[in-house]
């Protein structure tokens, strides 16, 4: 690796934090070098054809930049992964420049300097023309296939794909998955514990894209749940858009991602905190305080400072890392009178989860993708119910960071005598930090792996709280 990027990497911190924390992210891993130093040539070859998948802190797409790539198009699933790539290269912007200067002819249109571009989501036009593409491998399979299907679709024939990833989370079927894109799929040696499978050749003969792919779901906790209070069922069958009014659906349709987690079934984690949803609050006579909207939100986002119109005439409900939409559509046909808003730092889940309220019939006041629901269009203090699986990994490893800033999140939004539900792993024990987040906090169940909560909203004068 040439000293330019070393120093480049050097200046990276695992956004939004300062590195400082010993059990916390780094900003660059083995994998990150291992990535760069394998593809150095290809990218010194091909400077305007290289493109960026899954980087995680900005590693692989400044170190690209500083490897000679003039442009590079860049995607990542997360927007906390987008915000620190954006941070980073603030930080390593001067270096940044020299490293190119230093690569380029002198007075050539190249020293101008270098630069990216972050694509929203998946799509032909980040990989349209690519030469190069470097990816951080991610832990799902569904997630693979649909990156290596785009790649090979998309890409030019000459593509070389390297993708990498800690040895210990590799497996076989990781092949497979490219192979079934590529006609040659090797690996590379490992190198501080990462190793590299590097793809070429498109297979020509690939079919339709597999994703997103499309279930029907009719487990018993989810009929109940759907079911508003005294609905009758619809025959089997009967898509939900078309069910009579005082009939609940057969079932629910949810379209799911390669990267949305579980895909087109129901985790287990979320069918237990259905199983509770003859205990959520019944909202038909709730009584919703005025909010204020002063801005017209016909031409703009919502945001909190803009919220979505009409929010001071229906109660307000909340799938708070939404994933697919599940539990936000259960919420939309349980509660047809409310808001529905839901929220995911992903993509995928994002993209999944207005596609899986579309399938159902529920129109939400909106999909939003943000760190821990931050950016929902709603003022403090105006949401009925919140419903939270959140998550406890982060690619591979155990953290629980953004399920705290979900549960500040909740504690937020949630009006005085709101409700929070969560569903977690019980070994979390969460039951002390919801209670400082949001509020009175019960044990509404438990089964050997999960335990599902109900948090009520108070204000700070009339909170006690509980050991447990």
């Amino acid at each position: 690796m040439s000293p330019e990027v070393d120093a480049v990497l050097a200046r990276l911190l695992p956004y939004p934090e300062d590195g400082s924390r010993a059990d916390g992210p780094v900003a660059v891993d083995a994998t990150d070098r291992l990535l760069l130093d394998e593809a150095a040539a290809l990218i010194r070859e091909r400077p305007d054809d290289v493109v960026v998948v899954g980087d995680r802190f900005g590693a692989l797409t400044l170190g690209a930049i500083a490897s000679g790539a003039r442009h590079v198009r860049t995607q990542t699933d997360a927007v906390t992964a987008e915000a620190a790539l954006t941070a980073n290269s603030r930080r390593a912007s001067r270096l940044l420049r020299d490293a190119h200067v230093a690569a380029s002819a002198p007075g050539s249109p190249d020293a101008a300097g270098p630069g990216y571009t972050q694509h929203d989501r998946l799509e032909p036009r980040l990989f349209e023309g690519a030469r190069v593409v470097l990816l951080q491998l991610p832990t799902s399979l569904a997630e693979l296939t649909e990156i290596a299907e785009h790649v090979a679709r998309y890409a030019d024939p000459a593509v070389t794909l390297f993708a990498g990833g800690r040895v210990k989370h590799m497996t076989h079927a990781m092949n497979d998955v490219l192979a079934a894109s590529f006609a040659q799929v090797g690996a590379s040696l490992a190198r501080q514990k990462s190793r590299l499978l590097i793809a070429r050749e498109p297979r020509s003969d690939v079919g339709p894209l597999t994703y997103p792919v499309t279930a029907r779901l009719t487990d018993r906790e989810i009929l109940d749940a759907i079911a508003p209070r005294g609905a009758r069922a619809v025959a089997p069958g009967a898509p939900t858009a078309d069910a009579p009014a005082g009939t609940a659906p057969d079932g629910l349709t949810v379209v799911a991602h390669g990267a949305a987690f579980a895909g087109a079934t129901l985790d287990q984690g979320t069918r237990f905190l259905l199983a509770q949803a003859p205990r959520w609050p019944d909202l038909s006579d709730v009584q919703v305080p005025p909010v204020t909207c002063t801005s017209d939100t016909s031409e703009a986002p919502a945001t909190p400072d803009r919220p979505v119109p009409g929010m001071d005439a229906h109660p307000v409900v909340v799938d708070l890392g939404c994933g697919t939409g599940i539990l936000a559509a259960v919420l939309g046909l349980r509660y047809p009178h409310a808001h529905v808003l839901a929220s995911d730092r992903s993509r995928a889940a994002c993209d999944s989860a207005a596609a899986t309220l579309a399938a159902n019939g529920v129109r939400p006041a909106g999909v939003v993708r943000d760190d821990a629901g931050a950016l929902l269009p709603i003022p403090d203090g105006s949401a009925d119910l919140v419903l939270l699986n959140p998550p406890f990994h982060d690619r591979a490893a155990l953290s629980t960071d953004a399920a705290h800033r979900m549960f500040a999140t909740a504690g937020r939004v949630l009006r005085d005598g709101g409700e929070l539900w969560t569903v977690f792993n019980t070994a979390l024990h969460y039951r002390r930090a919801l209670e400082r987040a949001v509020g009175p906090t019960e044990h509404v169940a438990q089964n050997p792996r999960f335990t599902v909560t109900r948090s009520v909203r108070k204000l700070l004068t009339d909170m006690s709280v509980t050991g447990g």
